[in-house]
């Protein structure tokens, strides 16, 4: 039925890892969309994360369509309708009936998620105008239907703002639901199912969508695609996106590459235990670094067997190495050979980033660990040239003792940046972003030729 191999975990199969999984393959499914004009639209929060894959796949602009569900007064996760952008508005008067909703309750659950959405189109768009879609298809993404009721006004706003074909595409949706979605002109399921509870047993990982998560990953595809119009053929060639296998200790490590047309600067991450190249955090911080005009290679130092052994989770030395191989498969293409490296670090692989930059010889132009553990490089620190910028989470009191530890052993110019109230996960609004931006202005001071004059002098410690 599909194209694919459901993941198995303790027994519960699922369909997709994340959101990102199942983006790339609805991007795949709708790649015959690729070249049309089309603009992508996600519902967020949940959907946008989907339709930035579904994006990348079809080279296409990422927008928003902002919508609102019109729960119960008193069991507000049942829909009895939604609403969005534009006045759209969509009624199921066999559930608010069934409720005992009056037209009084009815209207003061609309006013109250009017005044959110408005408030959401405002946060989302940041003044920005919204895409363009009079003549052009508008395909419509989330990460799942339940009930249906969004995507139907989401549908509804797409057509009211000028689209000329709407298309609707999820990962999941209840077979019965499939059949009612008339307001889109297609309707695109990779996993139509019959016994359906709940979009999020599709998934290995359903952790909730963030606005940070959202407003950075819209500026990450307007970089790329600006929502008021098509990008050029020219500019799609240039830059460049995909997925790749490097060879390291007789395995394959798959990572993701993304080089703007002229990469002077490119940053790999490594990530900690229990991470990866799709984590939604890593992707975060790789857009801002890539809106910065940074080059990222998001690496995974394990392969999936190995990543459920302890003693390869923690074995730096091994996951110094394979950074290193890395770095060296980086210096091997046309595109990447004459670029400075800099080495993003989080938790457990944040020790083997400072490990592989105490490497003789060692080509790494500037480091930052992001709630890392630079400790566990032990006696290498002395031995790291490359400036480092170590941010910690001002709750995160243990991992911040650890970082102070190491950072009286190093000699390269460091510095110690707590960002306040932040736990080790920095899942607190508004930090994740902070780390963010000081990892990006730390690479672009040490990595980027307009900041390397200002790399001579020596940072405060």
């Amino acid at each position: 039925m599909h194209g694919w191999v459901p993941l198995r975990e303790g027994g519960v199969m699922f369909e997709f890892q994340d959101r990102a999984d199942a983006g790339r393959r609805l991007g795949q499914k709708l790649i015959e969309l690729r070249g049309q004009d089309v603009v992508v639209l996600g519902l967020p929060r949940g959907g946008v994360p989907v339709a930035f894959e579904v994006a990348k796949v079809l080279q296409a602009p990422l927008d928003v369509i902002v919508v609102r569900k019109l729960g119960l007064p008193y069991q507000p996760e049942v829909a009895m309708g939604a609403i969005g952008e534009g006045n759209a508005r969509v009624v199921d008067p066999h559930v608010a009936s069934l409720a005992g909703v009056g037209k009084y309750a009815f209207r003061a659950v609309e006013r109250s998620e009017r005044e959110l959405l408005e408030s959401r189109v405002v946060r989302y768009r940041q003044g920005r105008p919204r895409a363009d879609l009079k003549g052009r298809p508008a395909l419509i993404v989330d990460d799942g239907i339940a009930t249906g009721s969004t995507a139907r006004v989401a549908c509804m706003v797409a057509r009211q703002l000028g689209a000329e074909k709407v298309v609707l595409a999820v990962p999941v949706a209840p077979s019965r639901a499939l059949a009612s979605l008339t307001e889109a002109d297609d309707v695109v399921c990779l996993v139509p199912a019959r016994n359906f509870h709940a979009v999020g047993n599709y998934y290995r990982n359903f952790s909730p969508t963030g606005d940070e998560e959202v407003l950075q990953l819209l500026e990450a595809a307007r970089r790329h695609h600006p929502v008021g119009g098509s990008t050029p053929a020219a500019a799609r060639e240039e830059a460049i996106d995909e997925d790749v296998e490097i060879p390291s200790d007789n395995v394959e490590l798959r990572g993701n590459l993304n080089l703007p047309a002229r990469c002077e600067a490119i940053v790999v991450f490594a990530h900690g235990s229990g991470s990866g190249r799709h984590s939604p955090r890593n992707r975060l911080v790789a857009s801002v670094l890539q809106n910065a005009g940074l080059g990222t290679l998001l690496l995974d130092l394990l392969t999936p067997a190995e990543e459920i052994v302890r003693e390869k989770v923690f074995d730096i030395g091994l996951l110094a190495r394979r950074l290193t191989a890395a770095t060296q498969w980086l210096s091997t293409r046309d595109d990447t050979a004459s670029s400075r490296v800099g080495y993003f670090g989080a938790s457990t692989g944040a020790g083997a980033a400072l490990w592989a930059a105490a490497e003789p010889g060692a080509k790494v132009g500037a480091v930052v660990s992001r709630g890392g553990r630079p400790d566990l490089a032990g006696a290498r620190l002395a031995a790291v040239r490359a400036p480092t910028l170590l941010i910690v989470g001002g709750a995160d009191t243990h991992v911040l003792a650890l970082n102070r530890e190491a950072m009286a052993q190093m000699r390269a110019p460091t510095r110690l940046e707590v960002i306040r109230g932040a736990t080790h996960l920095f899942e607190e609004p508004g930090t994740l972003s902070q780390a963010a931006a000081l990892a990006t202005g730390w690479f672009v001071r040490y990595l980027l030729p307009a900041g390397r004059h200002e790399a001579e002098g020596e940072v405060p410690r």
